[in-house]
């Protein structure tokens, strides 16, 4: 199945065709009021640690340890995605961030790891919960 997950700035204008709009940061964006961002959430966390955001933009840790480590957040934390997935599987999914750069952002991992986590319940719910019963079927010969 395919999922329609798109990233935008918390600063730009709502859009109908936005779908669930969800907030996916730590922080409040500055200056911003809830109500004039036509939000359906603010979901903190899927997002970064506070520890890990604060080692980033303070360049202790390179953009690629930045997003093992995040990735890892994710994986030991899979219930942090249920809420978003929710989401998804209703339509389109915004993800929102106060970020200047989204594609520097956390949110493409996010959304990587959202539609992998979907693919994986997708096959996942394809598979036989249980080996089939045969025992309506009568041999005729016994």
């Amino acid at each position: 199945m395919s999922y329609d997950i798109v990233l935008k700035r918390i600063y730009s204008p709502a859009e109908t065709e936005d779908g669930a709009r969800v907030l996916v940061d730590r922080l409040w964006p500055r200056g911003k009021r809830r109500e004039s961002l036509a939000l359906t959430e603010w979901y903190r966390d899927a997002s970064p640690s506070t520890l890990l955001r604060r080692q980033y933009h303070q360049d202790e840790i390179s953009e690629t340890v930045f997003a093992a480590r995040y990735r890892g957040e994710l994986r030991d934390d899979p219930a942090c995605l249920m809420p978003l997935m929710r989401h998804a599987r209703r339509g389109r999914l915004t993800l929102l961030s106060a970020a200047r750069h989204l594609d520097d952002s956390h949110l493409p991992l996010l959304r990587d790891a959202l539609l992998q986590a979907l693919q994986d319940e997708d096959v996942a719910d394809c598979e036989p919960a249980s080996p089939p019963c045969f025992a309506h079927q009568v041999d005729p010969e016994n």
